[in-house]
């Protein structure tokens, strides 16, 4: 092929003469300025960063398109330029070729074959179009604009252009396979329970902790207008949290345990829940809301339709019970866990993602948190389940989340028994690298640096260094050894009906 392209005539160079010499007998006007200047724009890549630019604007699937584009069009323009450049070098088209008022000036000086501008411009393209097609389809004429400049301009032979093209079209489709589309999350299942009913908030004693979570001056005031008859008890001062809480539970005549704040703030509210064997009303009052939200609790309205009709389902949670201190004679102390623990650096993750987000949107922020989380993060040595790892990342889940990579959102299901172990370790060679590349290429939940797996029971022990463990939120520091367990059934919500 290379002596074809190169010394010709041959069916390549025949065609690409016979193709380039129709082009040079179109009229000129002001299609010319056009062509000239869509090639100049495709320079660099200059074209498709401005539109991957807009596109970042718009939330969701459109940034999403995006970033598939920008990484499908970097893959294509280093394989064109570092490797078939230098592979078939060729001779690119010559003045007599076009008219001189149409022959691009200063000529590109590298090999002619294959054209680099239409890698670029059909990966940008077609790995957008594979994310949501509608914006490949209005990118498309303008990929093919630049394309077909090329041969316009005199920069290239038309088998350049088509060579170039197919270039990035296959680099779209491999990384595709970096950004695989997510499965669809299982239906919300709920186990019905028994409980009090609340109208207007009758038995309901709700706790509601202006220290923290999304608390303002008007939540009292909002409480009391949909729930008119229960008992509102603010937290405002640093103490006791539990103390206050088990207080508002244990009042006579309460049927039901609401609570408003963080998660740290509703984990303790369950804890008491459970204890004496109470119904809880999770309130969307939290930063994330993550027990609300997973209990279908999105607003008081959702909140005001479960405790009125008496809505209840079953919920597993999760036993926490953790040694601190010295070796020698550790403190021990037990928690209920309604949803999340971690050690490593999962809480910083989780903070500049939260910090990202309203700008770049979930999943680019997630893209970015990781990058600088684990760039300056160190790893931690610790033994688990009796193994020796060096991890990234532990995180245990009371329940199945989904999706099932890093980055867990929901979870369908609240009494399924198990505990949802994710791993990201530091075990393997060039393991910083590792983690880099694969946060870079979206293959996380797929890399060997990974590992995902159910149990009932997790035991975690530090290697040396005394570990920081966050459970639901709240960190805890001189940790040496927890274990975690599941108590089925053991927590009775307020939730509505799914639909």
């Amino acid at each position: 092929m290379r002596r074809m392209l190169r010394r010709g005539p041959g069916l390549v160079a025949g065609l690409d003469r016979t193709l380039l010499k129709a082009v040079s007998t179109l009229p000129g006007g002001n299609h010319d300025v056009l062509f000239r200047r869509l090639s100049a724009a495709g320079n660099h890549g200059k074209l498709w960063f401005a539109v991957a630019g807009g596109l970042a604007l718009l939330p969701g699937k459109p940034r999403r398109a995006a970033l598939h584009g920008v990484i499908a069009q970097g893959v294509a323009s280093a394989v064109t330029n570092l490797v078939f450049k230098t592979l078939l070098p060729r001779t690119r088209p010559l003045p007599e070729h076009l008219p001189v008022f149409r022959f691009v000036h200063p000529q590109p000086t590298s090999s002619s074959m294959p054209s680099g501008h239409s890698a670029s411009a059909a990966a940008f393209a077609v790995g957008a179009g594979l994310v949501q097609p509608a914006i490949g389809a209005a990118v498309a004429p303008l990929a093919a604009g630049v394309a077909y400049s090329r041969v316009h301009t005199g920069a290239h032979w038309p088998s350049d252009v088509l060579f170039g093209s197919a270039i990035g079209v296959g680099a779209a489709m491999i990384t595709r396979k970096w950004w695989p589309v997510r499965p669809p999350f299982p239906a919300v299942s709920r186990t019905p329970a028994q409980a009090a009913k609340l109208p207007g908030g009758e038995g309901l004693s709700i706790a509601v902790n202006t220290l923290g979570g999304s608390y303002a001056p008007e939540t009292i005031k909002a409480l009391q207008d949909v729930f008119p008859l229960a008992h509102v008890h603010e937290i405002s001062e640093p103490g006791d949290v539990a103390a206050e809480i088990k207080a508002v539970a244990a009042r006579p005549g309460v049927t039901g345990l609401g609570v408003w704040g963080g998660d740290g703030t509703v984990g303790t509210a369950a804890a008491v829940a459970v204890e004496l064997s109470l119904p809880l009303l999770g309130l969307p009052g939290g930063t994330l809301n993550h027990f609300a939200r997973d209990a279908g609790i999105s607003s008081l309205e959702d909140a005001v339709k479960a405790a009125s009709t008496g809505s209840v389902a079953r919920a597993d949670v999760g036993h926490v019970l953790v040694e601190r201190g010295l070796a020698g004679s550790p403190e021990k102390l037990e928690r209920i866990m309604l949803n999340t623990a971690s050690i490593g650096l999962y809480p910083n993750l989780v903070r500049r993602r939260e910090q990202l987000q309203p700008a770049l949107g979930r999943p680019l922020a997630g893209v970015a948190a990781m990058f600088r989380t684990f760039a300056a993060g160190t790893p931690t040595t610790m033994i688990v389940d009796g193994v020796r790892h060096k991890l990234w990342i532990l995180y245990v889940g009371r329940g199945r989340y989904f999706p099932r990579d890093h980055a867990p959102l929901v979870r369908p299901v609240m009494d399924d028994g198990v505990l949802d172990l994710r791993m990201i370790t530091a075990d393997e060679s060039f393991a910083r690298l590792r983690l880099l590349w694969s946060v870079l290429t979206g293959t996380v939940a797929t890399s060997r640096i990974t590992h995902l797996s159910e149990s009932t029971k997790v035991t975690v022990e530090a290697a040396g260094s005394p570990m920081a463990l966050a459970v639901d939120g709240e960190a805890m520091t001189g940790v040496r050894r927890v274990e975690f367990s599941v108590l089925r059934g053991a927590l009775t919500y307020y939730s509505p009906q799914p639909e």
